[in-house]
């Protein structure tokens, strides 16, 4: 039954979703924005050398030896982490990049073509969701060997039909349209509406997927590396860092919690950068106007 909130009450609820949605995406772009700084600070200077081993110094706490300690080869964990910060962004957007461009391409054009071709796309996209990225990285190791471009290529090819889906239900609304009706009655071509008037106005939908697939393919790329499927050594990588650390949970616990914890930041801070573009690029789905009469 739809609820009956007086003007004064609405007015305040309307004010609290705005603060809610400036606040989501001002402290996920914090997040993103300081570790972005961190990881092109860590192209031209890190506290260490981070391949730099000091036996003699091994396992040291956070502020014995350096600020976060050191782990059991004597590396400096602050550099080791800024850049790992660097090798997980770089991997995890440049595969967004590519499966997102791929993904919404196959998604408009089976939104345009229709028929058996969209068909096709939907069930290649189930045959896909059906093999998740960690195992396919394994399938792709046994190929080209444990690397950059493996963890790059499996989750740019998970990404793929997530994208592809989403497109496709945008373009679909797209196309039903006014704007489009009326482009298709002058005789307008399906490739023309499809750059001019379908793909531009289903971008808010896609940028906010790829904020959020973002977060997922950071830790998608920690699972790959903590099963050694990342960037191989002795480039740093927080996945690795968790699973070295394994050995030293009882006696030097911050090897774990330090890129479990620049983890949780990444993937909280694309969250709600997402969150709250989806709430400013589409209103509706915020909660206002929904139920609430005034």
């Amino acid at each position: 039954m739809t609820a009956i909130l007086a003007p004064a009450a609405v007015e305040r609820r309307v004010r609290f979703m705005h603060i809610r949605r400036r606040g989501n995406l001002l402290v996920g772009l914090t997040l993103i924005t300081a570790l972005a700084a961190i990881a092109l600070l860590s192209l031209v200077w890190t506290p260490l050398p981070p391949a730099k081993m000091q036996i003699a110094h091994k396992l040291q706490p956070p502020l014995a030896y350096g600020l976060l300690g050191t782990d059991a080869f004597g590396r400096d964990v602050l550099s080791l982490l800024m850049v790992g910060c660097w090798n997980s962004l770089s991997i995890a957007a440049t595969a967004v990049t590519i499966g997102g461009a791929i993904g919404t391409l196959v998604g408009v054009s089976a939104a345009g073509l229709r028929g058996l071709f969209e068909t096709l796309v939907m069930r290649a996209c189930d045959v896909v969701f059906a093999f998740p990225p960690i195992l396919s990285a394994m399938v792709l190791g046994a190929f080209l060997g444990a690397g950059r471009l493996t963890a790059i290529i499996a989750i740019a090819v998970f990404m793929i039909p997530v994208f592809a889906r989403v497109a496709l239900g945008a373009a679909l609304q797209a196309w039903s349209r006014d704007y489009v009706l009326a482009a298709r009655a002058i005789g307008n071509s399906r490739l023309t509406i499809t750059t001019r008037h379908v793909l531009p106005n289903i971008l808010s939908p896609i940028i906010v997927q790829a904020t959020i697939q973002l977060g997922l393919a950071i830790l998608t790329e920690a699972g790959l590396s903590f099963l050694g499927l990342g960037v191989p050594p002795p480039a740093p990588s927080w996945g690795r860092m968790l699973a070295d650390a394994q050995t030293y949970l009882a006696l030097a616990p911050w090897l774990a919690i330090l890129p479990g914890l620049a983890v949780a930041i990444a993937v909280l801070g694309f969250n709600l950068i997402g969150d709250g573009l989806r709430d400013l690029l589409d209103p509706r789905d915020s909660g206002m106007g929904r139920g609430y009469l005034p």
